[in-house]
């Protein structure tokens, strides 16, 4: 299904770093993260400079028009909020809080929260390295697009 998935759009990223947000503050290596991928998702350098943007100035996922976003979309969004909370090894009460009220806006229940979370942890595995240019994003989306 990877070769038929359609481009993640400026709105997934913006709502990545709305994530990345979430606690306040948007580490450089989050920031990092959603760079990385939106750039290896191939979006123009107009769009990439908006997503650079959007992790120098606060943004909540409140601010940002989800309608458009496919459940797959809202998975990966989640995903990769999980995957970042995981980045300083210690997953706070706060964090596990936010991501409820993350998973809440997207529109997932605690049977897709849990789903995705096992699939955070599954790649992380499996890449060997959970740091920003380590773990394998893409093949976390791959693999939520295929529950």
């Amino acid at each position: 299904m990877s070769d038929e998935q359609t481009k993640l759009g400026l709105d997934v990223y913006l709502a990545l770093a709305a994530v990345g947000w979430a606690d306040g503050q948007l580490d450089p290596d989050e920031a990092d993260a959603v760079v990385k991928a939106a750039l290896e998702e191939g979006l123009e350098l107009k769009e990439i400079e908006a997503i650079e943007a959007a992790t120098k100035e606060p943004t909540t996922l409140g601010q940002l028009d989800l309608t458009g976003l496919t459940r797959s979309d809202r998975l990966y969004i989640y995903g990769v909020g999980s995957w970042m909370t995981r980045l300083d090894q210690e997953i706070t009460a706060d964090e596990t809080a936010m991501l409820g009220q993350i998973a809440t806006q997207l529109g997932l229940d605690e049977t897709e929260r849990a789903d995705t979370d096992i699939a955070v942890a599954k790649i992380a595995y499996l890449s060997e390295d959970e740091r920003p240019f380590g773990y394998d994003l893409k093949a976390l989306r791959n693999l939520l697009a295929e529950e």
